[in-house]
C-alpha cells in the first residue's frame, strides 16, 4: 500500500477534523489518527503534527480499550 486509505473523518471543530487512515511508512503499515485543519472553509484539509500511529500489533489493545469505553460511556 503506497497510498493512504481514508477510513473515516470525525468533525472536531469548524476548522478541525480527525482523519483515521491506513498508512505506510518505510514499508511498515499502520493506523494513523491525525488532526487536520482547514483555512478555506473546508475545501482543503492539511495535516498537523498532532496524531498517533497505531501499529498492527497494538490494534487489539486499542479495540479492547474502545469497546470498554463505549460500554462505560453508554451506561
Amino acid at each position: 500500500m503506497s497510498e493512504k486509505k481514508l477510513l473515516v473523518t470525525i468533525p472536531r471543530t469548524a476548522t478541525e477534523e480527525i482523519q483515521v487512515q491506513l498508512s505506510e511508512y518505510k514499508g511498515k503499515k499502520f493506523l494513523d489518527l491525525r488532526i487536520f485543519y482547514t483555512t478555506d472553509g473546508g475545501n482543503t484539509w492539511n495535516p498537523t503534527k498532532k496524531g498517533i500511529a497505531v501499529y498492527p500489533e497494538n490494534l487489539d489493545d486499542l479495540k479492547q480499550a474502545i469497546d470498554e469505553a463505549q460500554r462505560e460511556l453508554q451506561e
